[in-house]
């Protein structure tokens, strides 16, 4: 969680993966955001972000996107403006997930696969996708706002074996026991 007496105002997350062999279908990821009501918390997305969309209020969006990973560094990038986010909104899920057009493929297929969650320069989260190697999704981080109005991040790594369509209405569900 973050320590800050301000919360997180405005996150920004950054993927990277190498590109597939020249032989292969290109490795296509998809940084996806989901925001909840304070009214649902666990229920149906009010709306989903992801590479060919944006918030309605623009607080959500992609900077930076790729469908093959080719570039130096992190090719993708989404912006969260939290502290633009409406009062109705009381959580938001991040996640990521490879679209399984060309067959079936898992975070273990990709390398120099991570992910990069900062707040300003302070980072967040740094991760590799080693422990879900087996998973086609996963979520990242959760941003919930707490009683002050206050945005925290919470580290949130969850496998998901789905693709980017069934991911986005699993993604923010209660974990199950």
């Amino acid at each position: 969680m973050s320590s800050d007496s301000q919360g997180v105002r405005k996150a920004e997350v950054r993927l990277k993966w190498d590109p597939s062999r020249w032989n292969e279908p290109p490795h296509h990821l998809d940084i996806i955001a989901t925001t909840y009501s304070t009214d649902a918390l666990h229920g149906r997305p009010v709306y989903v972000v992801h590479f060919d969309s944006r918030s309605p209020d623009g607080t959500i969006n992609m900077s930076r996107h790729s469908q093959t990973g080719q570039g130096f560094g992190y090719v993708e990038v989404m912006t969260l403006e939290l502290d633009r986010l409406a009062s109705s909104f009381a959580r938001v899920v991040v996640g990521v997930a490879i679209h399984q057009n060309s067959g079936p493929k898992t975070f273990g297929e990709l390398s120099n696969a991570g992910i990069l969650v900062v707040d300003g320069y302070k980072e967040l989260l740094k991760y590799d996708f080693a422990h879900v190697s087996g998973s086609t999704a996963l979520t990242v981080a959760e941003f919930t706002r707490n009683a002050s109005g206050t945005w925290e991040f919470h580290e949130m790594l969850r496998g998901f074996d789905s693709d980017p369509e069934v991911f986005t209405t699993e993604m923010g569900c209660a974990p199950q026991p």
